[in-house]
């Protein structure tokens, strides 16, 4: 039984808590080493796993015993597991020894570092470990760095940042009862859905943001880019922002971004990069020119949890106008003012969220672990892959690559001969259902100009060549029979 149902008040007793602990830690371990023989997808039907818990919570505490037995035989059958190595879905993800550890630690702390004396370490440990980000990643002096949860909300914060900047005191004033101009985002046809998401979040709505063309290798075409800022501006729609992606979500293309810079400056429109999955290459000495022109931008994001081994959440935020955030953002009710005023650095000035968790400690915790060198092996590592898969897929007849291989995601399709785009598209589909439902490996899709296509994106620690491999002979195979029973 345990302590804790004899205890009326208090938390779980230390000894209790390190009998426990062990027990979680020597399970941890054990799913890190074993995680590949799990099936990659859950394997459980809507509603499954809500059915097998109970429907209110219990009156009285249970022992931890029960608790973890629940956690083996109820919740880990609905885990879908990104720390597979055999996870190629979206963009893979690794929640990596180091970084689990400094998860664990910074929820034993429980810190909250919303202004400097609430959280001195979580400050100061964030600014100097970001700004080792900016150094591995080629960026200038200059950039100021804070760690949000997602691109998303980092995004978010970027392009309020930029509302900010255009003097049209949103701060004060709101966006409604009162004359404004439409403004305008743009980005490529390419973009992450977060940018619209920002803009419905931010009062410009979906007609906002202005999807520019792009050219043959899915990168945004500048002079086009040009002739939209001049057209609105003409028609009388202020600009923003403009949001460059290095690593699209779809096709990991790399806008010109220097380019972009270029008719930026011309035009005064504040330079968002989206960098969330493909700035962490430029870790790679190698593959540095990824950033090419984004020393120039305005602001950056780049996610550690996407490709350097953090666990998620771990989103950084790099600006070269800090001051403009901070005016956008930065809200001091009384309770909140303490004496060491201006001389310092309260986190919750660079953003709407007030709590701030302790995230730089993972983040340090797996640069220190894994250093320089090591990220850069990693990452070479997986490009390579890539490249090779890309290969294999480009030695074959029936099937057929979508998009170029800047980095480390495979755009493609089983592309029988006979069949028009309609039943390619469907034969794809049949595919990647038959694919992801036997557990084996888990990919995702997307529409490359219109064209159903898988994609494989290679970016776990523990994946292989091996791996990659196995997925490629399970592809072969799985497209042979469902081809047959079509």
């Amino acid at each position: 039984m345990s302590d804790t149902l004899e205890m009326p008040s208090g938390d779980m007793p230390p000894e209790e808590f390190r009998r426990h602990a062990h027990q979680v830690v020597d399970w941890m371990a054990d799913y890190l080493a074993g995680v590949g023989d799990y099936p990659v997808m859950a394997q459980v039907r809507p509603g499954e796993v809500a059915a097998r818990l109970p429907a209110s919570a219990p009156d009285a505490g249970e022992p931890v015993d029960d608790i973890l037995r629940d956690f083996r035989d109820v919740i880990i059958p609905g885990i879908t597991h990104w720390n597979h190595p055999d996870f190629f879905a979206y963009f893979s993800i690794t929640g990596s020894g180091p970084g689990i550890l400094g998860e664990m630690l910074a929820a034993a702390l429980n810190t909250n570092a919303m202004l400097w004396r609430t959280g001195p370490a979580p400050t100061e440990l964030e600014a100097r470990t970001l700004d080792w980000l900016r150094q591995m990643m080629g960026l200038p002096e200059g950039f100021h760095g804070t760690i949000q949860d997602t691109a998303s909300m980092s995004t978010l914060i970027a392009i309020a940042a930029a509302r900010e900047a255009a003097g049209l005191d949103v701060r004060e004033q709101g966006m409604s009862g009162r004359e404004l101009p439409k403004m305008r985002v743009y980005a490529s046809e390419e973009v992450h859905s977060s940018i619209d998401k920002a803009g419905i979040t931010l009062g410009l709505g979906r007609t906002g943001t202005r999807k520019i063309a792009t050219d043959d290798r899915f990168r945004m075409d500048p002079a086009a880019l040009e002739q939209a800022i001049v057209e609105d501006r003409a028609a009388g729609i202020l600009p923003l922002c403009v949001v460059a992606t290095t690593g699209t979500t779809s096709t990991s293309s790399i806008d010109p971004v220097a380019a972009i810079a270029v008719v930026c400056e011309r035009h005064g429109v504040w330079l968002h990069v989206d960098a969330a999955y493909g700035g962490s290459a430029a870790l790679v000495p190698e593959l540095r020119g990824v950033l090419d022109g984004a020393e120039r931008a305005d602001s950056l994001v780049v996610n550690p949890h996407k490709w350097m081994f953090v666990p998620i959440d771990c989103s950084v935020l790099f600006t070269r106008r800090p001051e403009i955030v901070r005016r956008a953002f930065s809200l001091v009710p009384e309770y909140l003012v303490t004496p060491e005023g201006e001389g310092v650095t309260n986190l919750m000035d660079y953003g709407p969220a007030l709590g701030k968790r302790f995230r730089s400690l993972k983040l340090w915790m797996t640069l220190r672990y894994f250093g320089a060198e090591g990220m850069a092996s990693r990452i070479r590592e997986h490009c390579r892959l890539a490249t090779l898969l890309a290969s294999w897929i480009d030695g074959e007849n029936e099937w057929e690559m979508m998009a170029p291989v800047p980095l480390s995601l495979v755009v493609f399709r089983h592309a029988p001969r006979g069949m028009d785009d309609a039943r390619t598209d469907a034969h794809n589909e049949r595919l990647l259902a038959a694919v992801n439902a036997g557990g084996r490996a888990y990919l995702s899709h997307t529409r490359v100009r219109g064209r159903l296509a898988l994609r494989l994106a290679i970016g776990n620690l523990r994946t292989t060549e091996e791996h990659v491999r196995d997925a490629w002979a399970l592809l072969r195979q799985m497209a042979a029979e469902v081809r047959a029973d079509a």
